[in-house]
């Protein structure tokens, strides 16, 4: 790449060279490296799973029922990790007679897994002695053969581990048969119909500004998208912060007269946004969520069954919950407990419907509280899966199990810059998935997210799905867009179609605005310059079809995605890493950066001459130091390499910890391939040893984020716990964690990082000192 700032490159996004690394650089999977895989003899006539169990196994052996059940998945490098993928096609077959040739009484007696998520199903899920002696093959042709109303007599029976199971058995051809047959509209609305595809606006800002998330609202509206939420991903969980946002996007809402037909959200930790419902009572719209299917796995969202309950017991108006799920992250933050991704996604659902009863109790349909779930499909990155096939089969497969249970379920049909799914890959994906008809996709200016790195639809990507397969957006949403006369009353798109500041002169028009057009107009392009110039895109316009991006963006679009993978690749050198001040060089059980990127778990671990190293240097310590820093190149070496990034940050933070009193480590640690996870076993190690369990230690722990946004960020975990809690191996995680995200000279610069890191910091501290015994 050209040596130009980060500042010029958001500018111009110049770029040369990718292409040739990429072919050069990167033979990133050999099949040698295959972990062990589930191999199954041939099954005998009208056996089912436990006749073939107790056959081979001369008892009932719980390893291998999961084994058989995760055998019968399509593949996906998540279940070959946890070592329940079938080895070939043939044990694959097999996996799949054996689980159609069993009934449903028996997969529900036989408990996959126990904890308080399968009893919460368990008890939710209605008795129904009619169906309970079907087989799984027979559940299939049911559902194939028979009418919606046929099927919805029977999904309140139906648990979520027959469910996952019965997706198991289909094709994607018998998956989209399901997808089209069955609907869960949202009370009051078409979100959810047969033949309507809604959209969640996701104005995300990579420094929350304001600016950026109300303009990208007016951006998707020009385009006739977004009819479903308008909901943002935050950086800042700060209760201010998220409030200030909640208040910006009701106030659109509000301004135009649709807080009935919509609501917003900013997808802050529910507790957070309960908290700003008691601020500002009234503008928090739905209340979000990210949910797991195990209580286990909850724990690392700082969630339990009873406070999920607690806070839907408080929705009682038009919007109730939205969450989030998406095969693989158990396994991923720990608590893959020995079964596949499509029980637990399915387990998650199950969850949801529980939840979902609870806010319909002895409500008329009309009155219930929405309820809707986003399956976010290739968030994680390759060790969940790689490739756009198994993408596509994963939203399938979620689309359906959403559906059987009753539930309003959209897409994000998305692809981190880590896996092999390239822009062009991901429009293949939309259309293969679109014929299912789930309820709603995510909606950005382009396909590459400005704050969270990753790629899914852009507006013009709705424009094209509504094209080609005849969806609606929901009819009062609709009638807006031709009373904004962005269509003309035959639906025909008309000169301000695509035009971002129309929408913007009819929103101050709303408010009142006494100027003419032409000076509204003139400040709306000065705000959209400004905008442009922080990183965020704002879609104008189209090329050849309506569907197109404008050549220029797509141009730029297709550069930071080049710059992405670059990023991604770039090793942290010898020479950079000497070069920080006191630095104390340590390395994961990564092999090289490919072993990093494709296998995750081993940037987590620390090697036994790491943690020999760490040891070392604490028991020189006469008394440990309140803070240790931590530093990993993570996903983008080259966010901490650029000029301006991580020395200002440094510096101004070793300096601002010490005034405010800390007592920090002369070293700072440096991680070769290091992930979050490896920051908090250099706690564990360092701080494990102390012998005044009562005393509070902390982390601060600097790694590169994911690349493709074009301002190559960085964050800052903080942690800070007793040392009885770093004692405990495992213990410290994401959920009692903080992160400042988005650092960079063009994003949320390091000077103002500095400040919210300290101030998180103090927070976190403060708390962990109030609840640790004197």
């Amino acid at each position: 790449m050209n040596e130009i700032s980060r500042k010029e490159f958001i500018t111009k996004t110049s770029l040369f060279g990718a292409s040739l690394f990429l072919i050069n650089g990167c033979d990133i999977w050999s099949e040698s490296e295959n972990p062990i895989a589930v191999e199954l003899s041939k099954p005998k006539a009208n056996e089912d799973i436990f006749g073939y169990i107790n056959r081979v196994n001369g008892q009932m052996d719980l390893k291998l029922y999961r084994q058989i059940l995760g055998a019968a998945n399509d593949f996906k490098e998540g279940d070959l990790t946890l070592g329940i993928a079938a080895k070939d096609d043939v044990s694959r077959v097999y996996a799949r007679k054996l689980l159609s040739q069993t009934k449903l009484k028996n997969i529900n007696e036989n408990i996959i897994y126990k904890d308080g998520i399968q009893e919460l199903i368990q008890q939710s899920t209605t008795a129904n002695s009619e169906i309970e002696n079907l087989t799984m093959g027979e559940l299939k042709q049911f559902v194939l053969e028979k009418s919606e109303s046929d099927i919805k007599a029977i999904m309140p029976s139906l648990s979520s581990d027959v469910i996952a199971c019965l997706v198991k058995l289909m094709s994607n051809e018998e998956l989209i048969a399901v997808g089209q047959k069955v609907f869960n509209p949202l009370p009051n609305s078409q979100i959810g119909a047969k033949g309507y595809m809604s959209a969640r606006i996701q104005p995300n800002s990579p420094t929350d500004n304001v600016e950026d998330i109300a303009w990208q609202v007016f951006n998707a509206w020009s385009y006739g998208v977004g009819d479903l939420l308008l909901g943002t991903n935050p950086v800042s969980s700060n209760p201010e912060s998220v409030a200030k946002i909640e208040a910006a996007l009701f106030d659109i809402l509000t301004t135009f007269g649709l807080e009935e037909t919509m609501p917003n959200c900013v997808l802050s930790h529910i507790d957070i946004q309960a908290e700003v419902e008691e601020m500002q009572p009234g503008t928090t719209g739905i209340w979000f969520q990210s949910l797991a299917g195990t209580e286990n796995a909850n724990r690392t969202f700082d969630l339990t069954i009873k406070k999920m309950f607690d806070h839907v017991k408080q929705r009682n108006g038009r919007y109730g919950l939205y969450a989030e799920t998406g095969q693989g992250a158990d396994f991923t933050n720990g608590h893959g407990e020995g079964f596949d991704m499509v029980i637990h996604e399915a387990r998650k659902y199950g969850f949801v419907r529980a939840l979902k009863a609870e806010m319909a109790a002895e409500k008329p349909h009309n009155e219930t509280p929405w309820v809707f779930v986003n399956d976010v499909a290739g968030f994680i990155g390759p060790e969940v899966f790689r490739t756009k096939e198994q993408l596509v089969r994963c939203c399938l497969e979620d689309t359906v199990m959403g559906k059987l249970h009753g539930l309003t379920i959209g897409l994000d049909i998305c692809s981190t810059l880590h896996m092999d799914v390239s822009l062009d890959d991901l429009a293949w994906c939309i259309d293969e998935v679109m014929p299912a008809n789930p309820a709603y996709l995510m909606a950005l200016p382009t396909k590459n997210d400005p704050m969270l790195s990753y790629l899914t639809t852009g507006f013009n990507d709705h424009v094209r799905v509504r094209e080609k397969f005849g969806y609606k957006v929901n009819d009062a949403m609709w009638d807006f867009f031709i009373s904004m006369e962005i269509f003309d009353q035959k639906g025909k798109p008309t000169k301000h179609f695509g035009d971002p500041i129309w929408m913007y002169y009819q929103y101050r028009k709303a408010k009142n605005d006494s100027r003419s057009q032409a000076e509204i107009y003139a400040e709306g392009k000065a705000a959209i310059a400004q905008i442009n110039d922080r990183g965020v895109p704002i879609a104008e316009g189209y090329g050849e079809n309506l569907w197109d991006l404008n050549a220029a963006l797509d141009e730029k679009i297709h550069r930071l995605y080049e710059d992405s993978k670059v990023s991604l690749w770039t090793e942290m050198p010898d020479a950079f890493a000497a070069g920080i001040p006191a630095a104390t060089n340590i390395i994961t059980a990564s092999k090289d950066r490919k072993d990093y990127v494709y296998h995750p778990e081993s940037g987590e671990k620390l090697t036994e001459k790491a943690i020999q190293k760490l040891e070392a240097i604490s028991a020189k310590w006469q008394s440990s130091p309140d803070v240790q820093i931590v530093i990993s190149d993570g996903l983008n070496a080259r966010a901490l390499m650029d000029e301006g990034h991580l020395t200002p940050f440094l510096q101004g933070l070793k300096a601002s910890l010490t005034e405010s009193g800390y007592s920090l480590s002369d070293e700072n640690f440096v991680i070769r391939h290091g992930r979050v996870r490896a920051g908090y076993k250099c706690g564990e190690v360092l701080f494990g040893a102390s012998a005044n369990t009562n005393e509070i230690k902390g982390i601060i722990h600097i790694i590169g984020e994911r690349p493709g946004s074009g301002h190559h960020n960085f964050s800052a975990y903080l942690t800070a716990a007793p040392v009885a809690t770093w004692k405990k191996i495992g213990t410290v995680d994401h959920n009692i964690s903080r992160v400042v995200s988005g650092i960079s000279d063009t994003s949320l610069t390091p000077e103002q990082a500095v400040i919210d890191t300290v101030k998180n910091f103090n927070e976190l501290f403060l708390s962990a000192k109030l609840l640790s015994p004197s």
